[in-house]
């Protein structure tokens, strides 16, 4: 057995019933990819249209694709050709450019609501507040399926400090699930990475991205235009 298998079926044993796990896969190969889903990965999760352009048509074995980086217009027409979700849906423009392309494809797309929990000037995501808003108006889309809530959370090297932004998409999440939109479904919040998962599923995520703890660090890293 292989590392990335072994690391794979450790952390689907320590996961809660209920919580599905995201292989996030940034500029791994498709032998990496393929043997993460042989030990059960179910999802992979892509940050760069070019890295999954690269992977996807290789990696034979079935799994569900998730675009979790920021998503520009202008690659949306691809984006919609490989992925089954994309978990980084953060403004109305955007919104309609996926609709559009869905529209053409005779496609629908699950979308998450990016949510910006740190207030961080430099990330992507909509501020909490602007949340409801923004999950009632892609709702209105007939091509997109509102399923929930994203976040990062700001990036520190201690875990617990993420807990306040998990918490508070989780608020979010509760207080829109309660109000039962009529076109939008609140069952899926994704929080957490490979240093902070932990937390995230204790406040509440049903859905983790974990990458580093799958595949090991990266040897380099590419400089990829999202």
């Amino acid at each position: 057995m292989g590392m990335i298998s072994e690391n794979v079926r450790r952390i689907l044993a320590q996961l809660p019933p209920g919580v599905t796990l995201v292989a996030a896969a940034k500029t791994r190969s498709a032998a990496e990819i393929e043997e993460a889903v042989e030990a059960g990965v179910g999802v992979i999760g892509e940050n760069y249209l070019q890295d999954a352009q690269a992977v996807h048509p290789v990696v034979k074995l079935p799994a569900r694709w998730h675009f979790i980086g920021h998503l520009q217009r202008r690659k949306v027409r691809k984006a919609i050709e490989i992925f089954d979700m994309i978990e980084t849906l953060d403004s109305p423009e955007l919104a309609d450019e996926i609709e559009k392309r869905c529209a053409q494809a005779s496609k629908t797309m699950e979308v998450l609501i990016e949510v910006n929990s740190g207030r961080e000037d430099q990330k992507a995501g909509v501020l909490p507040e602007d949340v409801p808003a923004l999950v009632r108006e892609a709702a209105l889309r007939p091509h997109l399926r509102v399923r929930g809530l994203m976040t990062m959370g700001p990036r520190t090297g201690d875990p617990e400090a993420a807990r306040p932004y998990f918490r508070r998409t989780r608020s979010i999440f509760e207080e829109l699930r309660g109000e039962e939109l009529p076109d939008a479904r609140m069952e899926v919040l994704s929080m957490g990475m490979s240093n902070s998962y932990r937390i995230a599923i204790e406040e509440g995520a049903n859905l983790v991205r974990i990458g580093t703890a799958i595949f090991g660090p990266r040897a380099c890293s590419r400089t990829v235009t999202p």
